[in-house]
């Protein structure tokens, strides 16, 4: 049987036991997703949740939130490029993603430029080469789903390549959980037992470019950067264990994406905005109401 044949298949099979679950609710809040392309969304909403939601621990615990930002921007200019060439965004946006992520680590530890400065340098310059080509596109309605999302309109081929993606990033943190546990908390322990820091590094930004990448027609490239810092972010005020928190946040990151894929179909508003303002509006309430780190608990105790 064919690659392709293989994924169809297993797309298939995700979508059916998915409907056996949606078939469970009440037909009020399942008739949406009686049509195809409301399935397809569906799955690819929750596979992008779990993704964001796993990786957000390690960019909140590493401070890494605008580096999130700059990857996003930076992959704009690629998309831009593979629209001309009519190749698929996927290759265009994770070459220049990935080449912008590996210079702001190249200028960040063999320069004096700090890490913010550098973030800022090559986002805001990969953004505006990538302005500058869209401006001499005769159209760009289709480029307008890159930066804003059209979870609904997601095609068989985009909804594999995000599952290839969570597979991938899966592996990756499973392989290598001790190692990057180590790098997320303290760096020096983790070189000190021999662990090359540098790999691991570099490694976790091409992991990212990658999840960035696969989430462009979900939530778009300026939205995708809240559901890699706010799922994290909400599962930091719940706990101070790191496998409870990735725990969490990926049951943040897949409750955001499925309610608010039903808002935006309920309300008939944007999908990718919507899902990030189910998931902010999670995270306000955990601020306020969380049992140890929770606004109203502080000011109970200086009561």
């Amino acid at each position: 049987m064919p690659l392709e044949a293989w994924g169809d298949a297993l797309i298939d099979g995700l979508i059916a036991l998915l409907m056996a679950l949606v078939n469970l609710l009440p037909d009020t809040l399942a008739a949406p997703f009686e049509y195809r392309f409301m399935q397809r969304a569906l799955l690819t909403s929750i596979l992008v949740g779990a993704i964001c939601g796993m990786l957000s621990c390690y960019v909140v615990l590493k401070r890494w939130s605008l580096l999130g930002d700059a990857i996003s921007h930076a992959v704009l200019p690629g998309v831009a490029i593979a629209y001309l060439l009519g190749w698929p965004f996927f290759v265009g946006a994770f070459l220049t993603g990935a080449l912008t992520s590996l210079g702001i680590g190249a200028i960040e530890r063999h320069t004096r430029i700090k890490s913010d400065a550098a973030m800022g340098l090559m986002f805001t310059g990969a953004f505006a080469l990538g302005i500058v080509i869209i401006s001499k596109i005769a159209t760009s309605t289709h480029l307008l789903h890159i930066l804003f999302g059209n979870v609904l309109g997601v095609q068989q081929s985009a909804l594999m390549l995000t599952l290839v993606a969570g597979i991938i990033a899966l592996l990756c943190v499973w392989l290598a959980y001790r190692p990057l546990l180590l790098y997320a908390f303290d760096p020096q322990q983790a070189q000190a037992l021999g662990f090359n820091t540098g790999m691991i590094h570099y490694g976790l930004i091409l992991l990212l470019t990658l999840t960035i990448v696969a989430s462009l027609e979900t939530v778009g490239i300026i939205l995708v950067v809240a559901m890699l810092i706010t799922p994290g972010a909400t599962a930091h005020l719940l706990t101070d264990r790191f496998p409870v928190m990735m725990a969490i946040s990926v049951t943040v990151g897949v409750v955001s994406a499925v309610v608010g894929l039903w808002l935006s179909v309920a309300l008939d508003v944007a999908s990718g905005g919507t899902i990030v303002l189910v998931a902010t509006g999670l995270f306000f309430l955990t601020l306020v109401a969380a049992p140890r780190h929770g606004l109203v608990v502080r000011q109970l105790r200086r009561l």
